[in-house]
């Protein structure tokens, strides 16, 4: 289902470049990301991250921007260790390098080279890699294990300045980080765009 959603996209883009103005772009910029579980089970804090990849835009006053770009992100926990009497507790930082690919609808307001703009969407993030080992002397390890495939959703706020923009976007999962913990993540994110065309 995921590759058909993924080609119909590409269709979608690929066929109205040749109708509706189009740009792309590089973009780079800062995330502070959280992880929260339910009935707080843990005490966590937020970690800054980063992330750096490309952006495309289909569309005028309304447009289409998928994006793709590599990033990181994490949360800090007390954990405990052990049982009982021996029971200890230690902090870890837990970090995530991911894949991101958002595909967002937003509207311009403003003339064109400088505008400002709202978008929306989901945001599909794929984890290349997590350090767990810092967790395999918790009570429950699994607990820091988390889904290889999450569907997060992005709002957020733009603004055009000629070949420069600024965006600052809020992200939070759709579901369930750890199916079997009901932990989520939320993100904070700045990032800076230069449009190459």
């Amino acid at each position: 289902m995921k590759k058909v959603i993924i080609i119909c996209l590409m269709m979608v883009v690929s066929s109205t470049t040749t109708f509706a103005q189009f740009n792309f772009g590089l973009k780079a910029g800062l995330n502070y990301n959280t992880i929260k579980a339910q009935n707080n089970e843990f005490e966590e804090s937020g970690v800054l991250g980063y992330q750096a990849g490309a952006w495309a835009r289909v569309g005028k006053s309304i447009y289409f921007q998928p994006e793709i770009y590599l990033g990181s992100k994490g949360s800090k926990f007390t954990f405990q260790t052990g049982s009982g009497a021996s029971a200890t507790f230690q902090e870890a930082e837990k970090n995530f390098t991911t894949l991101d690919v958002p595909l967002l609808v937003g509207k311009k307001f403003g003339k064109e080279g400088t505008n400002f703009r709202i978008m929306l969407g989901p945001s599909l993030q794929y984890n290349l890699d997590e350090n767990s080992s810092s967790f395999s002397q918790a009570s429950n390890p699994n607990f820091y294990t988390y889904e290889d495939f999450i569907v997060n959703g992005q709002i957020g706020a733009g603004l055009d300045l000629g070949s420069l923009s600024l965006d600052l976007r809020y992200e939070t999962s759709l579901k369930d980080i750890n199916e079997n913990s009901g932990q989520n993540q939320s993100l904070l994110h700045f990032s800076l765009g230069y449009k190459l065309f």
